[in-house]
């Protein structure tokens, strides 16, 4: 299982890369792992505000349906329009061409809340143990 260090986790699975200012957004490996094959993802439309811990989407797989939720507040700037005809990337690569939106962030200390790649996998390895 892959936990960049270069990215911050939610306890809801979901991860935030800043770029250039922005927070990219998307699920971890073990949420995909675990969601099976992805085969649709819904997203917001761009200029949709969000505050942190709202769903925003919707993730389908060939095992079940999970909301997907805001890591931090803000307004999506842009949606990775290629899951649209390959929802796949996510399971791919879902720190990367699997990415979902890019959002605005609205408060920089939301993203110090959020845990680092070694509190993640902790939180994992426990969430495994249950």
């Amino acid at each position: 299982m892959e936990f960049p260090e270069d990215v911050r986790y939610t306890k809801e699975h979901e991860w935030l890369r800043l770029e250039n200012g922005e927070g990219v957004v998307g699920i971890t490996d073990f949420a995909q792992d675990s969601l099976g094959d992805v085969v649709f993802v819904e997203l917001p439309a761009v200029g949709t505000v969000l505050t942190q811990g709202q769903a925003f989407g919707v993730v389908e797989s060939n095992k079940t349906v999970s909301d997907l939720f805001a890591p931090v507040g803000g307004r999506v700037l842009g949606v990775n329009q290629a899951l649209r005809e390959e929802p796949e990337l996510v399971n791919r690569d879902p720190y990367g061409a699997g990415w979902m939106i890019r959002i605005a962030v609205s408060n920089r200390d939301e993203v110090k809340a959020l845990l680092d790649a070694t509190a993640y996998g902790t939180f994992v390895a426990s969430e495994q143990a249950k």
